[in-house]
């Protein structure tokens, strides 16, 4: 049994954390301890409840302003005191802080890169010298692997990919959830775009809200579902379109499993990715996908088969978006062939192990 502790920024809702959750749960149900610890201040977000819930303990040991010199020496405490055997690390702030904790703590340190991580030149240089202390440093898809090799962001020998997996049992097609999800958001019988994802900049659902707007209607419905500091501007642009009724934000919400039923296309508008869980998600719930081509996005989305792959533009994205309201069997029939993209591509239990061997394999060498 090895006792695993996972490391993340916080305990928002979003992606990387969403692995780490799914990652622990997968571990514990193998017979191994593990836990979490967020280097945010208090209040704790929602996902706290959520690893609490699966039996996973949920700690905290807080990042001060600034750059905190006291941060490592308290985390390698911490990681001490649960007899850490493997610090694994998500994104860059638990790089720059949780790997040289896990070697003061005489754990193996294994890091995932979940996206582009952009920053300054000072932080791209924490990033590189804290790089040094994993043992195995993990891009969740090839295009995040080639980002990571062209930043400098590792060396190619501690290099891995392991794509995310997903349980996929939990979207499986749902007419019930489907009606009782419609009835929820007040969409009737509308042909339905729906999106799931923090509001923020990169995710540009501003962006979509303008591209869906030649064809919204009272029949042609968007449903956002998420919660940012991109807020203001996504209510901006729907509050420009001749109804904003036709548009439905629902804020934060941990049943999107539920909700994404509703939805007759999945669309994603981001300006950068690495390999967004909410894609293969809504590919599992037998939704065609239209997305930007970003990252990891034109290797999990087959374009004119199980979605449409477009610029970071405007005008494409309305394109693809009319082509399919235009024509809702071919939408259909793409949607049925993602779902079986998607249970070939995307297992659970594969991601799981893949993370489990690396991490026995670097303990017996340490």
């Amino acid at each position: 049994m090895l006792s695993i502790v996972h490391v993340l920024s916080s305990y928002g809702v979003g992606g990387q954390e969403r692995v780490a959750l799914d990652l622990a749960i997968g571990q514990k149900a193998r017979g191994h301890d593990v836990s979490v610890i967020s280097l945010a201040p208090p209040p704790d977000g929602a996902m706290a409840d959520e690893f609490e819930g699966a039996g996973i303990t949920a700690g905290r040991v807080a990042k001060r302003d600034g750059i905190d010199p006291t941060l490592v020496p308290r985390l390698a405490s911490a990681l001490l005191d649960r007899h850490a055997d493997v610090v694994h690390t998500h994104n860059p702030l638990p790089l720059i802080y949780g790997a040289p904790a896990a070697r003061l703590a005489h754990a193996t340190a294994i890091h995932t890169k979940h996206g582009v991580n952009p920053g300054g030149r000072g932080h791209r240089w924490l990033r590189r010298t804290a790089a040094r202390f994993v043992h195995a440093f993990v891009a969740v898809s090839d295009t995040t692997a080639a980002q990571a090799c062209q930043s400098h962001d590792t060396t190619p020998d501690r290099l891995h990919t392991i794509p995310n997996g997903i349980r996929l049992d939990r979207y499986a097609p749902d007419p019930e959830a489907r009606a009782a999800a419609r009835v929820e958001l007040g969409l009737g019988d509308a042909w339905v775009v729906g999106t799931v994802g923090r509001l923020d900049e990169n995710k540009n659902q501003a962006m979509l809200v303008r591209a869906m707007a030649p064809i919204l209607s009272s029949q042609v419905r968007l449903v956002i579902i998420g919660e940012g500091d991109a807020r203001p501007d996504i209510e901006a642009a729907i509050a420009e379109l001749a109804d904003p009724r036709w548009v439905v934000m629902t804020g934060r919400r941990m049943d999107v499993p539920h909700l994404i039923h509703a939805f007759d296309v999945f669309a994603l508008s981001s300006k950068s990715e690495g390999l967004p869980l909410a894609v293969p998600e809504a590919m599992a719930a037998g939704l065609p996908i239209v997305t930007t081509g970003v990252g990891g996005l034109p290797s999990v989305v087959d374009d004119q088969l199980t979605g449409l792959v477009v610029p970071v533009d405007e005008q494409g994205l309305a394109a693809a978006l009319a082509a399919l309201e235009a024509d809702r069997d071919r939408a259909r029939a793409m949607g049925a062939r993602a779902r079986e993209a998607a249970l070939s591509r995307f297992d659970y239990d594969r991601m799981v192990e893949a993370y489990l061997e690396l991490y026995e394999r670097h303990a017996q060498r340490r």
